[in-house]
């Protein structure tokens, strides 16, 4: 993982080359109480990135997500919020797990990107959560959980 600071958020990713990251890219200037972050959505047919920002509820809505997976319920994370959302299905159009990436708000776009998660992908997840949570969130003000 590295020696700086953990980045990677989430990742979904195959032997397919299907990906959907979130990765963490520092401290947003504009906003002490968010994270500059970027969705980014690689397959071998699209690829493309959006900006977010994150704040400690959303890595708290994350966390919860994750317990929904792994009661093996889809997740919506951060649906009808500004910005983009992510949703999760267990079982998707193609009956493997996908990743849906909708910009709603920005340019308008939904990506489905279908993956072949690792047995252990939840509790990977859940450690990635945990390293970003550790290292970040005592950065970040205590001003905010209501968007910028």
């Amino acid at each position: 993982m590295g020696d700086g600071p953990p980045k990677e958020l989430i990742s979904f990713a195959d032997d397919e080359g299907n990906s959907v990251t979130v990765t963490v890219l520092g401290r947003d200037p504009r906003w002490s109480a968010g994270l500059e972050a970027e969705i980014v959505v690689r397959t071998p047919f699209v690829s493309g990135r959006v900006d977010l920002v994150l704040y400690a509820s959303r890595l708290e809505s994350w966390a919860d997500a994750l317990d929904r997976l792994d009661a093996g319920e889809d997740v919506a994370w951060m649906e009808r919020s500004s910005g983009p959302s992510v949703f999760v299905h267990l079982t998707g159009d193609r009956d493997c797990p996908e990743v849906v990436v909708e910009d709603e708000s920005g340019s308008m776009v939904t990506v489905r990107v279908p993956f072949v998660p690792p047995d252990d992908w939840i509790a990977d997840h859940r450690q990635r959560l945990r390293r970003v949570r550790d290292h970040w969130v005592a950065m970040l003000s205590s001003q905010g959980d209501a968007s910028p």
